[in-house]
């Protein structure tokens, strides 16, 4: 008998280790339809991003709590004698914030554009969309050569109350963030003037 109780608790034991021990999945990021267009100015951005908020999230948003995603670009130029050597790196900060006098949410990007939504879900889809955004400015790249872009977004931590951000470190549900998407850009032609 006294086998089989220490059976029966190395199983449980073992049990409660493999799930501890199981990796935790952080909320993710899709990025979706990424593509650099011609301007007059140089390249623009355009691309989509799919995420949910998780409940702790919704939660502190609820509670006045402004959460902070911010979208990294950069494109480098590949050599093969060296390091690839880093063209641009750019970075947009956009604020979604909710007001509990009025009952709707804001979505503010670069500081000087606001825009106020009835639903948490209008308010996602404003976050959501990156539209005309200048990453390349014309004389940054020649229509002969081929650059590597990489492209992600991630709700930014740093820019929260002290107190949420000592709370993040120990706690998965504030990750949020998706994994780099990399693809290879040649410039088709100089962009018109």
């Amino acid at each position: 008998m006294p086998f089989a109780r220490f059976r029966s608790a190395a199983l449980v034991a073992l049990a409660a280790v493999l799930v501890l021990a199981a990796p935790v999945r952080a909320d993710e990021i899709d990025v979706r339809n990424a593509r650099l267009a011609a301007t007059e100015e140089g390249y623009a951005l355009d691309a989509d991003f799919e995420f949910e908020l998780n409940p702790r999230l919704e939660d502190a948003l609820a509670k006045g709590v402004p959460l902070f995603f911010v979208v990294e670009f950069e494109a480098e130029r590949p050599r093969w004698y060296w390091w690839n050597e880093r063209v641009v790196q750019r970075t947009l900060a956009t604020r979604l914030s909710y007001n509990a006098i009025t009952r709707q949410y804001r979505v503010s990007a670069g500081g000087a554009l606001a825009q106020s939504f009835a639903s948490l879900a209008e308010a996602q889809r404003a976050v959501s969309r990156v539209r005309d955004w200048l990453v390349l400015e014309r004389g940054q790249t020649r229509a002969d050569e081929t650059y590597l872009i990489a492209l992600r977004m991630r709700l930014d931590l740093t820019q929260m109350p002290k107190p949420f951000q000592v709370s993040a470190i120990a706690n998965r549900d504030w990750t949020l963030a998706s994994d780099w998407k990399r693809w290879r850009f040649t410039p088709p032609e100089r962009p018109s003037r």
